[in-house]
């Protein structure tokens, strides 16, 4: 992965947790600081399954890809909102069966960029971009990203576990459908965030996330189908919108590195009535 080389450094704040640092906490990552952990475990003191969650999208990503990139040939991919470098990374798995496929990368975390740039640079078909993705115009004509994505052929933009961290649903609404217009027939857009089972839930999770200093909001699945209203032309991918866990299940899958010891509980004892879960749906451009 390469990465603008602008000679200035990442100011990495210590203070205040990141959604791309928690999540890879809750990974069996290492590139975390005691503010996330701290966060992550407050978290799981209200919503123990939490943990689970966080893995269950990233064992989905592996799944999307693989169907993107082996089913359904696509070999342009733009990652938005990526975080940091981990496991069964999109470029990897896209390019087990599309060798030639070029990923862009899309985050504006001081830490994930620079581990972009320090562990990804010598790969020629993969390219991070430091950028807001609220700003899709701005990512759409970036030179970078258009070396490698040639957009009036199929692509797929993915926003991954993305949804919670845009609290404005203008805001979440027109970056995907901005994104989806720039995309070619046949295309494809993935889309997953937390959902609550109802709103008492979704307000509860809010309110928390707040507390921690979190840019953070919950949804219900019906809010986020109103949000995937401006994708005009859409085909949804079977089976539609649902938890990603049940999203083509392949219990034979790569799995992921083992969590550090306070997480392990939560995932040796799930709660019995889970009240958020991570929800995901894939679209076709027709």
């Amino acid at each position: 992965m390469t990465a603008p080389n602008d000679g200035s450094k990442p100011q990495i704040r210590q203070d205040l947790p990141t959604a791309a640092r928690m999540y890879d906490y809750c990974l069996g990552g290492k590139d975390n600081f005691p503010v996330d952990r701290a966060a992550v475990l407050a978290v799981h003191k209200q919503f123990p399954e939490g943990v689970t969650e966080a893995r269950n999208n990233r064992l989905f990503l592996y799944r999307l890809v693989r169907f993107l990139a082996r089913d359904a040939g696509i070999r342009q991919f733009l990652d938005m909102g990526s975080g940091l470098p981990t496991q069964a990374n999109v470029h990897q798995v896209a390019q087990q069966f599309q060798p030639d496929a070029h990923v862009v990368y899309v985050d504006n975390d001081p830490i994930v960029l620079a581990h972009g740039r320090a562990l990804l640079a010598d790969d020629r078909t993969t390219t991070v971009i430091a950028a807001d993705m609220t700003e899709p115009e701005r990512i759409l004509g970036d030179p970078d990203a258009r070396k490698l994505i040639d957009f009036s052929r199929p692509a797929a933009a993915l926003f991954l576990s993305i949804g919670h961290s845009i609290v404005d649903d203008t805001l979440l609404g027109n970056m995907l459908s901005t994104v989806w217009g720039a995309l070619a027939s046949g295309s494809y857009l993935a889309f997953s965030q937390v959902c609550g089972v109802d709103q008492a839930t979704v307000d509860e999770g809010n309110e928390m996330t707040k507390r921690l200093g979190l840019a953070w909001r919950n949804r219900t699945t019906e809010q986020v189908v109103e949000l995937m209203r401006g994708l005009t032309g859409a085909e949804s991918v079977e089976p539609g919108l649902v938890k990603v866990v049940d999203w083509r299940p392949d219990p034979d899958q790569p799995r992921l590195a083992h969590v550090d010891e306070p997480l392990r509980p939560y995932l040796e004892s799930p709660p019995e009535n889970q009240r958020s879960m991570e929800c995901g749906v894939v679209f076709r451009k027709l």
